[in-house]
């Protein structure tokens, strides 16, 4: 498969924050129900009682406006504004600021929230002085970034799938006695994606994709693979790698399992890769038959 020289996910991910701008929108119409003539204005008011129970009306607000993730699918209402007030504040909702939540006083989950983001809102306020850091261009470029980390997140989750999907075609073609697992499991601290369980042996596959060329990513992407494998082997199960990466010079011919599927393209051309990966399945029924 060609090289992609085009960065597909940008252009994805622009698409995606484009559509965003309509949810963007009805957050100043919202402001400007409730006594604020514009984004600055709310950021900067010395009215903390005004600002934080503005916050948490909005927190239960409903509208048609809706905020899509990396990939397009639309976030329920109450965590879309959750989402959107913490990147609009230049912080993490899950990562960073969930944690925090239940440490914040209120009688309610939208209370410490509207808590915590009206602390965030008189910290960033110095932090960004200028109108234009509040207007959609700069808050654009916030959402690309943090929407990337969703996309690649929903993306693994995508590709999980699709091997799934191709697994179960092969099993049922071949009529093979496995079963695919609809979870992921847990070996120490190691996640493998797809689970294939035979009637006293049982095959894990870890789906491994890169979409970026060199770096040093590259050696940690390489050294999960390998543990990955190691951790597998050593707790007795069989292991199938799966290692999507248009461009990677990593050997997997040194793993510590004798098969792996390696399909050399950019992890965004999927529709692309699942009939490539069908046929690198359809390669190893011989090795599913001995699970099974």
């Amino acid at each position: 498969m060609d090289f992609v020289i085009e960065n597909i996910r940008l252009r994805e991910l622009v698409a995606v924050v484009n559509e965003n701008k309509a949810f963007f929108e009805d957050f100043i119409n919202f402001l400007n129900d409730h006594g604020f003539n514009s984004v600055p204005e709310f950021i900067n008011t010395e009215d903390d009682s005004k600002a934080q129970s503005t916050i948490l009306a909005y927190l239960i607000h409903k509208s048609d406006a809706k905020l899509y993730d990396g990939l397009g699918n639309p976030y329920a209402n109450g965590k879309a504004r959750w989402y959107f007030l913490s990147w609009f504040l230049r912080d993490a909702p899950a990562q960073r600021l969930g944690p925090l939540v239940m440490h914040m006083p209120g009688n309610s989950p939208n209370e410490r929230k509207a808590r915590l983001l009206n602390e965030l809102r008189k910290y960033v306020k110095p932090l960004f002085p200028e109108t234009a850091s509040w207007e959609w261009p700069a808050l654009s470029e916030v959402l690309i970034a943090r929407l990337e980390g969703s996309r690649r997140a929903l993306k693994g989750t995508l590709f999980e799938a699709v091997v799934r999907r191709c697994l179960a075609s092969v099993f049922d073609k071949h009529q093979i006695e496995l079963r695919i697992g609809d979870k992921q499991i847990r070996v120490e601290d190691e996640t493998y994606d797809v689970p294939v369980y035979g009637l006293e042996e049982t095959l894990l596959i870890p789906v491994k994709t890169r979409e970026t060329m060199g770096g040093g990513h590259a050696l940690l992407f390489t050294r999960d693979i390998h543990k990955s494998v190691s951790v597998a082997e050593g707790a007795g199960f069989h292991c199938l790698p799966v290692v999507i990466a248009e461009s990677w010079s990593g050997k997997l011919e040194d793993l510590a399992c004798e098969h792996f599927v390696y399909i050399q393209a950019n992890p965004n051309q999927i529709t692309k890769i699942e009939p490539i990966l069908l046929k690198e399945l359809e390669n190893l029924v011989d090795v599913f038959k001995t699970v099974s």
